[in-house]
């Protein structure tokens, strides 16, 4: 059966058909991928013809972008409508307040009922999709505009265990260009099985909490794409100015920053970020690196989030850094060796093909947004690290740190991969050392001579892990 048909068979009612002319009613249009996806499956037929027509009414209905949706609203119109929503809680006012940046609609202008806060506990802080209803509030002594109905954007009722046992009917290679699809790329436009692992290497802080990954590559390989568009569960910084108050706390407002609201933060162009509160942003990210906790003004803060790096590298004419010291691009607050020690990885981006038309998705795969609630559910799931522990010899003077980047990242590609097993007696051990613990532990061990090229105290090679021998 070709990998279109089992797609379409075995995920009937999550697979989506992607080709140009289903989504040409989306030209000129800034719309995330998860909204795209859901919108296309939700005006298809069942021979998969897209109704262009519904799906335009719905944008001009439901997602506006003109910003003179605020007069409409002032003028007593109510507006019902599906966006991107920015919530923050005004401590000293005792109010929780929203933003709608697509629609100019900015703090000031703006109250949550506490009522509604309450019933609908996505509504704390950070960032959120859903359909809300606003009104025009002329009750109290100060005009503003009222969310007064909210329903999470959750389209899909995502079975876990569905999807591990669906990972049965396919083969590993076909899986692999299946997750290939799910990120919205042709699989076919890879020329070898490296290239393919690397590409989904990016999708690892997606499944695996607190997993530090840096990768740096050329412009065009598709990088900003993944982790800006696959999930409304992460949050990319693409360069500009990065505050403390936004990515840690912010003091004044009393309000937890970025990395503490999402599955994962990704600092993209990193070379033309600039740090405003440098010494404090390095020391709070120090922590949170190793431990997962830091402290801002003696508030201690928590969170799971992954971290990745993302930037540009200069190569040579044969595609290799030009440079031996691949850290030397990164800002200097990044380059301190104990810095680089928390990070478990390594993605070398110069390995993965430029991405050419070629290579955008055409045909079936999953929905981005089913796909992306799937990858935010298997974070929590805890069954696949005892079976890496039961997999692994470590070494007692073994490092620390090395096992455990070693350890976490060899779990984010059990996951992947496969999802689907509950023992060791489920694992072709052969596909287990090559895609998952051989990746992990390359990737470590670019972390580990990078770092003893910067400082010769950090030992230039990794502890002797190996498979257990019982189960050779």
């Amino acid at each position: 059966m070709m990998l279109d048909d089992k797609i379409k068979n075995y995920f009937e009612n999550e697979y989506v058909c992607k080709t140009s002319q289903n989504y040409s009613v989306f030209g000129g249009k800034n719309i995330p991928s998860f909204i795209k996806d859901w919108l296309v499956k939700k005006y298809s037929d069942q021979f998969g013809n897209v109704d262009g027509e519904s799906i335009n009414k719905f944008l001009t209905d439901h997602m506006p972008k003109d910003k003179g949706i605020k007069t409409d609203i002032l003028m007593g119109e109510d507006k019902k409508i599906l966006a991107r929503i920015l919530i923050e809680p005004d401590i000293k006012k005792d109010i929780l307040k929203f933003e709608i940046p697509d629609l100019g609609i900015k703090f000031n202008e703006t109250r949550i009922p506490k009522y509604i806060a309450k019933k609908h506990t996505e509504l704390k802080s950070g960032e959120v999709w859903g359909v809300v209803t606003l009104t025009h509030n002329t009750e109290e002594k100060e005009n503003f505009i009222e969310l007064v109905d909210f329903k999470s954007f959750s389209p899909y009722k995502v079975d876990l265990d569905y999807f591990k046992e669906a990972r049965k009917n396919f083969s590993t290679t076909e899986w692999i260009d299946l997750l290939i699809r799910a990120m919205e790329y042709n699989p076919d436009g890879f020329e070898t099985m490296g290239q393919k692992i690397t590409f989904i290497s990016r999708l690892l802080v997606f499944v695996e909490p607190r997993i530090n990954l840096i990768e740096l590559a050329p412009k065009g390989t598709g990088k900003s794409y993944i982790f800006g568009n696959l999930s409304k569960y992460g949050w990319l910084i693409s360069g500009g100015v990065v505050t403390r108050a936004k990515l840690l706390y912010d003091v004044s407002k009393q309000i937890p920053g970025v990395i503490t609201n999402y599955d994962y933060v990704a600092m993209d162009e990193i070379q033309t970020i600039t740090l405003k509160d440098e010494s404090e942003i390095a020391g709070g990210l120090k922590s949170f690196l190793e431990s997962g906790t830091f402290s801002i003004a003696n508030v201690r803060q928590t969170s799971n989030a992954g971290f990745m790096i993302l930037g540009n590298i200069p190569l040579d004419g044969d595609n290799q850094p030009i440079r031996n010291s691949y850290f030397e691009p990164l800002p200097e607050v990044f380059k301190e060796s104990a810095f680089l020690d928390r990070f478990h990885g390594f993605i070398k981006g110069w390995e993965m093909p430029r991405i050419k038309q070629n290579m955008i998705m055409q045909g079936n795969t999953l929905n981005v947004e089913y796909f992306s609630e799937i990858l935010h559910l298997l974070r929590d799931d805890t069954a696949f690290s005892p079976i890496v522990d039961g997999l692994l010899d470590v070494p007692s003077n073994a490092d620390t740190r090395d096992v455990k980047a070693i350890k976490r990242l060899t779990t984010a590609y059990l996951k992947l991969l496969f999802p689907h097993v509950k023992s060791i007696g489920d694992i072709d051990l052969n596909e287990f050392k090559t895609f998952c613990f051989d990746e992990a532990y390359r990737k470590r061990g670019i972390i580990r001579k990078q770092i003893n090229m910067i400082d010769k105290e950090f030992k230039e090679n990794l502890p002797a892990i190996k498979l257990r021998e019982v189960y050779k």
